[in-house]
């Protein structure tokens, strides 16, 4: 099947049978046991006791807390799409030795899709939508990205630098514009040694951090924002006049979720009762607000929220020819049937940091590091 993608575009789901998904489940833990015990600390996405808000997280003390003067901010283009089954495979008998696990596992990899009833065979890339998808994943860039960062580009660099990686994922932060130049041109190389491709159009790099945010304070200029995990993450000051990261719901995800909730509402009107479909809604809106409410991000929830309520105002008053509440008496209404109030769910403000804060304001030239592959 297939799903819109934020900005336009359907993005494909391999949804498997029941019997698969079952033994799918059973080599998912199989495979867990074995490669939590290598995967490293950079990787946050589909692992046991790890999530997407731990990975913001260790971005806010490393922007407020470490010597951040850079971000290399890089999308791997259609990952899912073109992982090497080839090389996938290597990487697995590294650690597994079973034949049957791998041949199991290499079934699952080329047994193809149907779509509306024709058959088509695939060479490379692995479902979305499939439960052993999301830990193969995992473990492709464990061996591509996760070690070859650690022993290679954390070891030639000139500065700081950490690499903080959900799923296919990533961003990158930098003390030195050299290394933060010298990794894009290497990582470029190094994902084309495993088929895999760098998205031109969504890589940059770009000055964020303290310093960078200090110099464009004296200069009247903003610095640019990026967008990580659903959140444009920007330069900003405290009511002190200090520096903070800042988050707030990225615009394109704030747009795809009022989306989703309006065409939901259409739909759902005249399926059932009103008091029936009451219900979902809270929940929605408690889903939305338990991912999304994160410190310093109130405006952009309450606009939501406001959206929300103008799009159910919208289509209960369409549920006939005759309009249903005016919005006095829908005020009323929501006085006694009210929806969930926002609340921050994560705090990650590392305000304390600016008096453990150590570092060199950025070079305007340093020397160019240079990165072999290696391993």
């Amino acid at each position: 099947m297939y799903i819109p993608k934020p900005k336009g575009g359907r993005r494909p789901l391999g949804i498997p049978f029941v019997e698969d998904k079952i033994v799918q489940m059973g080599l998912k833990k199989i495979l867990e046991a074995i490669f939590e015990a290598d995967f490293l600390d950079v990787s946050y996405g589909f692992r046991p006791e790890r999530n997407c808000h731990q990975a913001l997280d260790t971005l806010d003390k490393m922007v407020m807390a470490r010597p951040v003067n850079y971000i290399v901010d890089m999308d791997i283009e259609k990952f899912f799409d073109t992982v090497d089954h080839k090389h996938l495979m290597e990487f697995l008998k590294r650690r597994i030795a079973d034949p049957n696990i791998q041949r199991l596992i290499g079934r699952f990899l080329k047994q193809g899709v149907m779509e509306e009833g024709k058959y088509y065979e695939v060479d490379k890339g692995t479902p979305q939508g499939g439960i052993l998808s999301p830990l193969l994943a995992n473990i492709y860039l464990h061996y591509c990205l996760d070690i070859w960062f650690k022993e290679v580009i954390e070891k030639r660099a000139i500065g700081y630098c950490r690499l903080i990686r959900y799923a296919d994922d990533f961003v990158v932060g930098f003390q030195k514009v050299a290394d933060a130049r010298a990794f894009e041109e290497a990582l470029k190389k190094r994902l084309n040694r495993f088929g895999l491709k760098i998205s031109n159009e969504k890589s940059r790099i770009i000055p964020f951090g303290r310093y960078p945010w200090l110099d464009a304070q004296k200069k009247g200029r903003r610095l640019a924002t990026f967008d990580f995990l659903g959140f444009t993450h920007y330069c900003t000051k405290t009511g002190k006049g200090h520096f903070k990261l800042g988050r707030k719901t990225a615009k394109a995800k704030f747009r795809q979720r009022i989306k989703e909730l309006n065409g939901w509402l259409k739909d759902i009107r005249n399926l059932v009762e009103l008091k029936q479909w009451w219900d979902v809604l809270r929940l929605k809106l408690l889903g939305h607000y338990r991912y999304y409410g994160i410190s310093g991000n109130i405006p952009e929830m309450k606009a939501f929220y406001k959206r929300a309520v103008r799009l159910t105002f919208k289509w209960i008053n369409r549920r006939s020819q005759k309009k249903s509440y005016s919005w006095s008496q829908f005020h009323k209404f929501l006085k006694y049937n009210s929806l969930p109030k926002l609340k921050i769910y994560h705090l990650t403000y590392t305000l304390s940091s600016r008096k453990t804060y150590i570092a060199e304001e950025p070079d305007v030239v340093v020397p160019q590091a240079r990165f072999c592959e290696g391993h």
